[in-house]
């Protein structure tokens, strides 16, 4: 199978975009496959995870990575493909070049929605870039709150407008920032925390998308 490409894009920021990929990249990685990481955010907050991780004695020797303007990315693209299963592009916010260029390079893009109507709006640029680009998109309920109606709410918001949402939501759990202090994913750090299954089945949904 040719390797596909997964990009986290938000034009919001503070949205988790790093977190989901950091994630979702030990996943795949946890189920055999070959992942490679491209940041292309200046923040690089995933670089900073990466240079934590790269630390570690037991560091998943499966995850590749690599940081690069957004604009320069096409040929880490290229090379990633041809040794790996699956490219995980970290976009920026705010930064329309770049997340055009992530956008276009992707088989599908991930748009994670924390639980605010400014969240729910600010997903009108990405969504728009990936329409021009003919790209699949996935909406991703992220940080969501433990009870409450907010969930089935906002999945009605979104699908009323032709947004295809994930089944799999993300809980608002500080084991996601806990682990990535430490370079590493709940999946590794408590394997069966809710944190984890959540992962676990966003990436096995993402998987049937790809």
């Amino acid at each position: 199978m040719a390797a596909k490409v997964l990009t986290i894009a938000q034009q919001k920021g503070g949205a988790g975009k790093t977190t989901l990929a950091a994630h979702l990249a030990v996943a795949f990685a946890n189920s055999g496959k070959r992942v490679g990481l491209i940041d292309i955010d200046p923040q690089a907050s995933l670089s900073e995870w990466y240079r934590i991780r790269a630390g570690l004695p037991a560091a998943a020797s499966s995850l590749s990575f690599v940081a690069v303007a957004g604009w320069k990315m096409a040929a880490d693209v290229d090379r990633m493909k041809s040794r790996h299963d699956l490219v995980i592009i970290d976009s920026p916010p705010h930064a329309e070049t770049e997340a055009k260029a992530a956008i276009r390079t992707a088989d599908l893009v991930v748009v994670p929605v924390q639980p605010s109507p400014m969240d729910i709006w600010a997903t009108a640029p990405t969504l728009t870039l990936a329409r021009k680009e003919r790209v699949p998109i996935l909406i991703v309920l992220n940080r969501m709150p433990p009870r409450g109606r907010l969930i089935e709410q906002m999945r009605a918001k979104l699908e009323a407008d032709g947004l295809p949402v994930a089944a799999a939501t993300i809980g608002n759990r500080i084991a996601f920032a806990a682990s990535m202090l430490e370079g590493r994913s709940t999946l590794e750090q408590a394997p069966k925390s809710a944190a984890a299954l959540e992962i676990s089945a966003l990436a096995a949904e993402i998987g049937s998308r790809l």
